[in-house]
């Protein structure tokens, strides 16, 4: 198991996706992006996300037709008093990959030291790293990691794409400082928290040199990791991917990391299947994981969907690609009702206090994503 544990307690963390969370964030799609042939289709999907996202809690949404997508919403009976609408030009919607990466200060205020008023600015370019940002600030302040989106390692364009969180905070549409992280290539879809110091990732994606060539090693990434998240462990899954995955093999695709000690992962049980054997050596590795006292993880598994295929190639549909929400898990179908289904029911033992609800995303699985890889949570 490869597995790095810092003994010291950082003064700041990545809070897990099932903490209280101030909103969601879609970035809409549009006629420029690549759902410009099955637009009605993916409006669908991104409409019903937003329904039950806006009944839960507030939803930011980044688009370029602000007043068309207003009125897309309206009509689809979306709560819009939970709503705001961001007008910005965009490349795509993947905005768990090109949104902000959120940590919070664990530091309580230092009387000397009085904490910043209003929101900050601070670039990695200055040589200002995140530790010294976070001393003497007052317990709780979030702070927004603004970090490269490459298009999954320069294979789509992105340029507007990265522009978006820089253009948020300085409308003032986030609230807390902002760290430019833009120096080092990082997708929110590729790391899993579990705000206790804990990540879990896939060496084949954070390790690919399309990424960032000079880390490019295990322990240069823990050593980042511990520097902008507070670390104290990383999990590296070695093994598991999926036909038709752009990401590189994004953790959130193949194994979620989750309340009390549990770990959600798709499990394949047809030998004849090309993912069993990947997918059984992820297994076997997780076997082997531990939680930093010492403990071996609850391991829930999700059902390997049915092939889904178009012109020939099959496309990377997941259960594993589920959205935690403050009093909800919404999840991805795949019109597949026993598999469905399912999976419906073994999230709801990991989440026995929130509601499950599934959401038909066979749209999004055509451009080779799916229901977490369109949305991103921010932290209360």
């Amino acid at each position: 198991m490869n597995q790095h544990t810092e003994k010291l307690h950082p003064p700041y963390s990545l809070p897990a996706e099932w903490e209280p969370q101030s909103m969601v964030q879609l970035t809409w799609p549009h006629e420029e992006t690549d759902w410009a042939e099955m637009l009605d289709k993916v409006y669908d999907c991104f409409l019903h996300i937003a329904r039950e996202v806006a009944e839960r809690e507030p939803l930011l949404v980044v688009t370029p037709h602000p007043a068309r997508v207003e009125s897309q919403l309206r009509q689809a009976g979306v709560r819009m008093e939970h709503v705001t609408l961001f007008a910005c030009d965009t490349n795509d919607t993947w905005a768990r990959d090109h949104g902000f990466i959120t940590v919070r200060s664990k530091v309580k205020q230092s009387p000397s030291q009085p904490s910043p008023r209003g929101r900050s600015e601070y670039s990695s370019e200055e040589g200002i790293s995140l530790p010294s940002l976070v001393e003497g600030q007052r317990e709780g302040l979030l702070i927004h990691l603004d970090f490269c989106f490459n298009g999954w390692g320069m294979k789509f364009a992105a340029h507007l794409d990265n522009q978006i969180n820089r253009r948020l905070h300085k409308a003032e549409v986030v609230e807390g400082d902002y760290v430019d992280c833009l120096d080092f290539v990082l997708e929110g879809g590729s790391i899993e928290s579990d705000g206790k110091g804990t990540l879990l990732t896939t060496s084949h994606c954070l390790l690919a040199p399309n990424r960032n060539p000079r880390h490019t090693t295990k322990e240069a990434l823990e050593r980042k990791f511990s520097e902008c998240f507070g670390t104290r462990q990383i999990l590296w899954l070695d093994h598991g991917y999926l036909a038709g995955d752009d990401t590189d093999s994004h953790v959130d695709t193949l194994a979620r990391l989750c309340p009390n000690d549990t770990i959600a992962y798709v499990q394949c049980t047809d030998e004849a299947d090309e993912h069993y054997h990947e997918l059984h050596l992820m297994e076997e590795q997780l076997k082997t994981f531990r939680t930093l006292d010492g403990r071996p993880y609850r391991l829930v598994p999700l059902p390997m969907t049915d092939a889904i295929v178009e012109e020939g190639e099959r496309l990377p549909a997941t259960y594993a690609n589920f959205l935690i929400m403050n009093g909800a898990v919404l999840y991805p179908t795949y019109n597949q009702p026993e598999k469905d289904a399912l999976a419906g029911r073994q999230l709801q033992r990991i989440f026995p206090d929130r509601k499950v609800v599934g959401i038909d995303c066979r749209a999004l699985i055509r451009q080779h994503g799916s229901l977490h890889c369109v949305t991103m949570q921010y932290p209360r």
